[in-house]
């Protein structure tokens, strides 16, 4: 049984799973977007939303924790001046990922996974969530029943 084994194993073995991602990852910070299969850009997601997190915080404990995972002095500078300084009132989500193609030797589903644009979320066009009542949609009872029921 797989209890508490939360992740993906990807057909790698440990070693080869962490170095992949923190591949994936420098290069994710590095380049803005990557084009990668769709389960490894999922798994990706995670250990890329806790290293912007880190980069808000910036502090040396923060930059320390950072390096564990990004081996690139500059892409680390990078993180923590240009980056994380853009999602500053975002709280969390700091990925988009799209579904592009299928492979051609294997048919994995393969997506682009990338950063989203900097600042605050948009929230154009999303309806709120609480409901609006006006007072046409709900009648009174002298309009439900008529004129000679009050």
């Amino acid at each position: 049984m797989r209890h508490r084994k939360a992740g993906r194993r990807l057909g790698r073995t440990t070693s080869h799973r962490d170095a992949m991602m923190r591949n994936m990852v420098t290069s994710l910070l590095e380049h803005g977007r990557i084009t990668t299969t769709d389960p490894k850009a999922k798994e990706l997601r995670g250990l890329l939303d806790r290293m912007v997190t880190l980069g808000k915080k910036d502090s040396l404990h923060a930059r320390r924790m950072a390096a564990r995972v990004i081996r690139s002095e500059d892409v680390i500078k990078k993180l923590f001046s240009e980056i994380a300084p853009g999602f500053a009132e975002r709280h969390g989500g700091y990925t988009r990922i799209v579904k592009t193609r299928l492979r051609h030797g294997d048919g994995a589903q393969m997506s682009i996974i990338e950063l989203m644009p900097p600042g605050p979320p948009e929230t154009k066009g999303k309806p709120s969530l609480a409901p609006t009542l006006k007072s046409s949609v709900v009648p009174t009872t002298k309009e439900k029943f008529g004129a000679d029921a009050g």
